[in-house]
């Protein structure tokens, strides 16, 4: 069971890092070809999303690093291992979305309070057909990170691939002003703004609580503890459970269980059945890191 565990904390690692580097190089690629669209084209809002994109590089190296050290092995100092680390990340990804919804909630408004004296420049169409890739190719990036996030269960890739959506919409934003400010309408831009801004904000706090509830020992779901029981009911030789307790740590699970037994079996049978408890919860369960399973006398 253990070289499984640490096959699958390698696997772990391995894909979690390869989907960071291609968020690294797609960013980079990408806020380039913005960078360099807004300057030609004119437009402000092209730098500026340009700009965005590019913090998601640094994004995705907090990723990196955050999955590389929780996938560490268990050593003398960190006996149940490093998984939280993973959390941490998560919490500076959510910190860093939040500020970057409030920095473009901020402009927004600062835009609207200042649109009766302001120029604006008509920008090019090459902005808008930046806008246009950008917003294709930041959500395909999305859906890509979010799809391994789900099946690593890792928080820090599921925030990073919020930071894209996050860009996304900020692309979306962008696209709405350089077509309203080419139509005459420049107040669309900030207006869209906002509203991306609330969308980015409710991402941030969501991501921020699953990290903490996995910082902070919080319990399996009821739909999880109820199958916990039933597989150690389905043991021979159990006679009932009496007392489940499952904490969450990082993305994995540890689990106390009291389990019930004939009081006249001698104890290396009664070791014999809590031994089946253990191995048929860690082989059903990929999440659970450790149980300790407690034989009580029926």
């Amino acid at each position: 069971m253990e070289n499984e565990s640490s096959k699958h904390e390698e696997n772990f690692e391995a894909t979690a890092v390869r989907v960071s580097m291609v968020s690294i190089i797609g960013n980079a690629v990408l806020s380039a070809f913005k960078l360099l669209a807004g300057i030609l084209a004119n437009s402000g809002a092209m730098i500026s999303d340009a700009v965005h994109s590019a913090s998601d590089v640094f994004s995705s190296i907090i990723v990196i690093v955050g999955v590389k050290i929780s996938a560490k092995a268990s050593d003398r100092n960190h006996p149940y291992g490093h998984e939280r680390f993973e959390c941490v990340a998560a919490v500076v990804l959510s910190v860093i979305l939040f500020m970057t919804g409030l920095l473009i909630g901020c402009s927004a408004v600062e835009k609207i309070t200042a649109y009766s004296i302001q120029e604006i420049a008509i920008p090019g169409m090459l902005a808008l057909i930046a806008a246009v890739i950008s917003i294709v190719a930041k959500e395909a990036m999305f859906r890509y990170t979010r799809f391994y996030a789900k099946r690593l269960d890792s928080g820090a890739l599921m925030a990073d691939a919020w930071h894209h959506r996050s860009d996304a919409l900020s692309s979306v934003g962008a696209l709405v002003g350089i077509a309203g400010a080419r139509m005459g309408h420049p107040i669309l831009d900030p207006i869209a703004s906002l509203v991306i801004c609330a969308f980015i904000i409710k991402a941030s706090y969501d991501i921020f609580k699953d990290a903490m509830d996995k910082m902070v020992d919080h319990s399996c779901d009821e739909k999880t503890e109820q199958a916990l029981v039933n597989c150690a009911l389905t043991q021979p030789g159990v006679l009932g459970v009496d007392l489940i307790q499952t904490r969450i740590f990082g993305n994995k699970i540890y689990v106390d269980i009291e389990i019930r037994a004939d009081g006249k079996i001698s104890l290396a049978a009664s070791h014999d059945i809590a031994e089946k408890v253990h191995s048929a919860i860690e082989s059903k369960f990929n999440k659970v890191k450790h149980i300790m399973v407690h034989v009580n006398p029926a």
